[in-house]
């Protein structure tokens, strides 16, 4: 198998969303996926169901917590440079054909990482491993480099009229 690599960037809802999706096809393929979450730490719904695929699909979640209405901790950052060097390692080791690096592009955005880790990050992906990209925000260096650019835009949202997430929908 050839790998590419995917970016699922813009406004609009539904980037991890694309990404869970492919992580289910890619494991109905029997390929094997890891999926480092860079920012979250919550008990999102598709977990649940993520759990009892553990023998083809590893989830871990690096955040320290919602940072996104102050300023991001060293705490933060260095949570964000170790998902980095592990997602990193899991790329190398090529024993995962798809790997996820969920919101890495809105950890670059809130400085996090930095651009030259993302192309970095690129750089060290075997020609056999599908790498994803997810987040609002990417950098224009980091969709030149990719394969394949979603930009999931926001046209209406039912958000805007006060409707928080709702459990099995958004979170």
């Amino acid at each position: 198998m050839v790998g590419y690599v995917q970016v699922y960037t813009g406004d609009g809802k539904g980037k991890t969303t694309a990404a869970l999706g492919l992580a289910l096809r890619a494991a109905g393929a029997g390929l094997k996926v890891y999926i480092g979450q860079l920012i979250k730490n919550a008990d999102y719904s598709e977990l649940n169901v993520l759990e009892r695929l553990a023998d083809c699909i590893t989830v871990r979640q690096f955040g320290r917590g919602c940072f996104l209405l102050t300023e991001p901790s060293p705490g933060d950052r260095d949570a964000a440079r170790h998902a980095l060097e592990e997602i990193g390692q899991v790329l190398r080791a090529g024993e995962h054909e798809v790997v996820i690096a969920d919101e890495a592009n809105v950890a670059c955005a809130l400085g996090l990482l930095t651009e030259a880790d993302l192309l970095a990050l690129i750089d060290q992906r075997p020609p056999q491993v599908e790498l994803v990209l997810t987040g609002r925000g990417a950098p224009a260096s980091v969709l030149a480099r990719a394969d394949l650019v979603t930009e999931m835009r926001a046209v209406k949202h039912y958000y805007d009229r006060g409707v928080l997430a709702r459990k099995g929908i958004e979170g």
